[in-house]
């Protein structure tokens, strides 16, 4: 298994508490990274993500904060000096909250004397269908363009890459080179239950269509062999370079 597969995948815990996120993180050796969402960070706080970063993990903070600029930023300055190395903000909450997001992460890290973590936008949450997103939200900008609009605000706000569906990473590769960040949940290896994914893709195609790194959470954590499902992720990869 090569480090590159391994650094390539982000495990989600979700509907983990503090104490079991703690024991799965650390069941399996290979793990580089983990992504501390909503629920657990409510559960546990932020000292869940210290606790991860001392098993020697990497963090996704995935908390998709969306607010005026001033919280947002106070939020994000937090976020960078609890050292986790990804941090989600909405794009839609526009350029003026996530320059200040960006710019107030920098300086949380300086001041923890950590490194600048990478803020990523959030485009069209991948539980969105096409038509039911149209209806309920009442935006008649069709995905296939709206995404990219935002992805756009979000880098000429400096922020370093974004999270969106793996069907919009073709496109959003050809607009924003490496090293912009296109990290993608929605991953579902071949024959998986998509659950309440609607926008989804295998491991092999979503790097090959340009992916940065991929979120997976069921498919490994609730797998009757969580080691063997994180290794035959990390093979896929692997066949697929």
């Amino acid at each position: 298994m090569s480090a590159t597969a391994a650094d390539r995948i982000i495990v989600a815990l979700d509907g983990m508490g503090p104490e079991q996120a703690l024991t799965f993180a650390g069941s399996l050796p290979a793990l580089r990274w983990v992504k501390v969402g909503l629920e657990l960070f409510v559960a546990a706080g932020p000292v869940v993500v210290q606790q991860l970063r001392q098993q020697g993990l990497r963090v996704f903070l995935d908390l998709k904060f969306h607010d005026i600029p001033a919280t947002m930023a106070g939020a994000c300055r937090s976020a960078a000096a609890l050292g986790a190395d990804l941090i989600t903000v909405h794009a839609a909450a526009g350029s003026e909250a996530l320059a200040a997001a960006q710019g107030a992460a920098a300086a949380g890290a300086a001041a923890a004397g950590l490194p600048a973590p990478t803020l990523l936008a959030v485009t069209v949450l991948t539980s969105w269908e096409a038509g039911r997103f149209a209806r309920e939200l009442a935006i008649q900008e069709p995905l296939a363009s709206y995404v990219p609009q935002l992805a756009q605000l979000a880098a000429t706000a400096g922020l370093g890459g974004c999270v969106c569906s793996p069907l919009e990473v073709a496109g959003l590769r050809g607009a924003h080179p490496h090293p912009f960040a296109l990290v993608t949940p929605g991953i579902r290896p071949a024959g998986a239950a998509t659950g309440d994914q609607q926008r989804v893709m295998t491991p092999a195609m979503a790097i090959a269509a340009g992916a940065s790194q991929l979120v997976i959470g069921r498919p490994i954590t609730a797998a009757s062999d969580p080691a063997a499902a994180f290794a035959a992720c990390c093979a896929e990869l692997e066949a697929g370079c």
